[in-house]
């Protein structure tokens, strides 16, 4: 089966009750039991969901993989993947991430006991040398949030089999759309569901996606023993959100490339970051790895003025100025003031998180809107 067929049928079958081709929300939180124990599948709502089932089943068919879990949120989802782990192990992850990954690793699991070490990982080999024998996860974010730095999945796979360390990789940017990292050798697939997969900026949630049923039995206890699931009307919002996926990242993707263009040809931006510019760093590996390049975009002002950037980010008119990216409307963010604000600025700027940089979620309005919009903000 195709991917965009799957997006609509995968791992999906009408209703067995009534023949409802969509999921009915099973707003419940127990089911009769004709004896202890005897039930027909579902026992407790935080356990499982018939909702949430369907929901985690179309996750697992669009990240070919075997098995998924629904969470209350992506940071949720981080938290159950570090449950695998116990005080003194180590993590490698990626030095530019997610504000709340890095907030979470920081300062919540390294009060645990937990090591992290966020290494530059655009060459594959540098993750090596943080390699010891309390070295039992790697975190990836390809592409990365905000600077869309390009990883070799592959590359990484390789290192991490060769030492018996799981690889994980949030997914969140690209969307199984444009790559899926189970099928490049990762162990664990994250998404913050939230975004792209809902897509309609209406539901939080999040996702974590695997091929083993050891590794899935691990972490679908953590699931039901820490209890942070999400309900079953959100699990219905991002259901019907995968549908229309694969034609909400086309015109993700469309339009990213036009206003990224846009942008490179302006002559108050100093840098623009996307991945589908032919001398982006690691262009080549997107292009093995990703369908496309989707619709996140980031640029730096010339002269690194914070309150150019933030008078661009306030004057615009249809990107709204707003947390969170993925939606079908454009949104604009300023890292180092919003989503990045957690990590101290020297670790922050030497990721290329300066204070002039601006996050642009590219949404499917029409481009010409879009770049209007743009043109009459930066002026």
């Amino acid at each position: 089966m195709k991917f965009n067929t799957k997006t609509i049928h995968g791992n999906q079958e009408p209703d067995k009750a009534y023949g409802s081709v969509m999921p009915p929300i099973y707003q419940t939180t127990t089911y009769a039991q004709t004896t202890p124990g005897g039930h027909k599948g579902y026992e407790y709502s935080r356990s499982a969901n018939p909702t949430r089932t369907a929901l985690e089943n179309a996750f697992a068919s669009i990240e070919n993989g075997t098995h998924a879990m629904a969470f209350g949120s992506g940071l949720a989802a981080i938290d159950a993947v570090l449950k695998l782990l116990k005080s003194g192990d180590e993590v490698i992850s990626t030095n530019d991430l997610y504000g709340g990954t890095y907030r979470l690793f920081t300062k919540i699991f390294e009060g645990f006991g937990i090591k992290f070490h966020f290494v530059g990982m655009e060459n594959a080999s540098n993750i090596e040398a943080y390699i010891n024998t309390n070295t039992k996860l790697i975190w990836v974010e390809t592409p990365t949030n905000p600077m869309m730095n390009i990883i070799d999945i592959k590359a990484a796979a390789l290192v991490a089999n060769k030492h018996n360390i799981l690889l994980a990789v949030d997914n969140t940017f690209a969307t199984p759309y444009l790559q899926q990292p189970l099928d490049l050798g990762a162990d664990i697939v994250m998404h913050s569901a939230t975004k792209y997969l809902g897509g309609h900026s209406d539901v939080v949630m999040g996702a974590l996606v695997v091929k083993d049923k050891g590794l899935a039995d691990r972490l679908y206890f953590i699931q039901n023993a820490s209890g942070a699931v999400c309900g079953p009307q959100d699990s219905f919002l991002v259901l019907r959100g995968i549908k229309t996926l694969h034609i909400r990242m086309q015109r993700h993707c469309e339009n990213g490339k036009a206003v990224a263009e846009y942008l490179r040809r302006h002559p108050k931006i100093e840098t623009v970051y996307w991945p589908g510019f032919e001398d982006h760093p690691n262009h080549d590996i997107a292009k093995a790895q990703m369908k496309d390049f989707g619709g996140m975009v980031s640029f730096t002002t010339k002269g690194n003025n914070y309150a150019e950037a933030i008078n661009i980010v306030e004057k615009l008119k249809i990107f709204t100025l707003a947390e969170s990216l993925g939606g079908v409307e454009s949104l604009a963010g300023h890292p180092a003031s919003m989503t990045h604000a957690s990590i101290p600025k020297e670790a922050r700027e030497k990721t290329g998180v300066v204070d002039s940089l601006i996050r642009l979620s590219v949404g499917i309005e029409d481009e010409e809107d879009l770049i209007a919009d743009l043109k009459q903000a930066i002026g």
